[in-house]
């Protein structure tokens, strides 16, 4: 998947190399923006278990 997307990014290596952590760092937003917000009432780790 990755010689994929890289092959098909334009340019030379260094401007590939730019737009690759420009998509990966909006992968990461919208990952902490949008999906974890939304998945995290629907995991079972979201209540406390140690008490005093």
């Amino acid at each position: 998947m990755y010689a994929f997307v890289w092959r098909h990014l334009p340019g030379p290596v260094s401007v590939k190399i730019l737009i690759a952590l420009a998509i990966a760092a909006l992968i990461v937003v919208l990952l902490f923006g949008w999906v974890f917000p939304w998945i995290e009432p629907l995991m079972p780790f979201s209540g406390n278990t140690v008490s005093q």
